[in-house]
């Protein structure tokens, strides 16, 4: 049976103009779908996009070259069907187009548990235990997870060189960063608390400047733990340093006090696209206000900030007024104010800001909203997050103890 690529099939759509009309005829075959991801319309592009996958491995390519459409729906559209995708050479190329996956990331953070679970990837990176008996498979396309029982094993992994990724279960000990010169490759770490029930709040955040001035072309650091058992909020050892390749810091805790949110701002950041801190409550070390968030929110300090989540925060309404008064609220594309305690008041103000309709998104999940205000929000041309609240009356941060 021949098969021509440009005949009409029963999954072809209609190409239209301003709108699918029902009079315009059937463009099919692989020219129709070229045809409508040429549309100016962003729906019709979006919608070409899944008829494109039909068509192996030219409608594959097209997918491809969405990823650098105009539009984020496209864009992100084309990544989601990208993403579960096996065929190497798509793989490669999406951990070169993002460095990690903001929105798995989003979406497990509001699991409940999250703390506790494991994660499917890191770094855009299929997660692994290291097995020294077995080695590594795949350097590029994993992130392996250590402790310290393996980590020496692992160093001594003729292979260790061209590692990427790694998740330490634990605290990292001194052995870790005297490691520099093996693990050369490293681009993203976590460390903290992993796949063991450790209160987040009871747990302790090594110092970070000591990892990121071991690792200088470090992409990523993610950490979790807390200031609750700490004999001093500060980082004994820590070292305004600057780091020319940081992407993304996530501070994961229960309590952060303001003495390692000011050391945190004393670093210099030029890459910085994405910074998440979780201020928790006072009760667990979560001593700071907004006050000590005022050099973020004046744009200045993190030039290439695109994403900003200050979450479970106990004053996350003081956090939407001040935001939508400042020069950052211009400049990002992800504002995550989830996990916290924001309320009606601070939801009015993101309303009537707007500058909030140039987000990409609203993440305010896990909020202390009503149903009506929830509502409302949705109906800002932003995509707004807002899976799960709390009780309006239930003004808590979502993770503590």
């Amino acid at each position: 049976m021949t098969n021509n690529q440009n005949q009409p099939r029963e999954f072809d759509a209609v190409l239209g103009g301003e709108a699918p009309p029902t009079t315009d005829a059937v463009l099919g075959g692989i020219e129709g779908v070229k045809k409508r991801l040429a549309s100016p319309y962003t729906e019709i592009r979006v919608a070409a996009l899944q008829d494109a996958l039909n068509y192996q491995t030219e409608g594959l390519n097209l997918v491809i070259q969405s990823l650098h459409d105009c539009s984020r729906k496209v864009r992100q559209a084309a990544y989601n069907l990208l993403r579960d995708r096996i065929e190497p050479q798509v793989k490669k190329i999406l951990q070169e187009y993002k460095y990690w996956d903001l929105f798995e990331r989003i979406s497990e953070s509001l699991n409940e548990g999250y703390i506790y679970n494991t994660f499917k990837k890191l770094y855009n990176r299929e997660v692994e235990d290291y097995n020294s008996n077995i080695g590594f498979q795949n350097h590029a396309g994993k992130a392996y997870v250590i402790d310290d029982d393996n980590l020496l094993n692992l160093l001594k992994d003729p292979q260790a060189n061209k590692i990427e990724a790694l998740i330490y279960r634990g605290y990292y000990d001194d052995t870790l960063l005297l490691s520099q010169d093996i693990l050369k490759n490293i681009k993203a770490v976590f460390y903290g608390p992993y796949d063991h029930d450790y209160q987040i709040s009871w747990t302790y955040i090594r110092d970070i400047s000591l990892i990121l001035k071991a690792f200088p072309t470090l992409e990523m650091l993610l950490v979790r733990g807390g200031d609750f058992q700490a004999t001093s909020y500060q980082w004994k050892e820590f070292t305004a340093l600057r780091h020319e390749h940081l992407k993304a810091l996530i501070v994961e805790t229960g309590g952060l006090g303001r003495d390692k949110i000011a050391q945190i701002l004393s670093l210099e950041l030029p890459a910085l696209e994405h910074l998440e801190l979780w201020l928790g409550t006072d009760e667990y070390g979560g001593n700071s206000s907004i006050d000590d968030l005022m050099p973020i929110l004046s744009g200045n300090l993190f030039p290439k900030l695109t994403y900003l989540g200050l979450r479970n925060s106990e004053y996350a309404n003081n956090i939407a007024a001040a935001i939508v008064n400042s020069p950052v609220i211009n400049t990002i594309k992800v504002l995550d104010l989830s996990l916290g305690d924001l309320g009606d008041e601070g939801a009015e103000a993101l309303l009537n800001c707007p500058a909030v309709n140039q987000l990409d998104i609203l993440n305010i999940s896990n909020s202390c909203l009503t149903e009506e205000m929830v509502e409302k929000l949705k109906l800002l041309d932003v995509e707004v997050i807002a899976d799960t609240v709390k009780e309006p009356d239930d003004r808590y941060c979502s993770v503590s103890e």
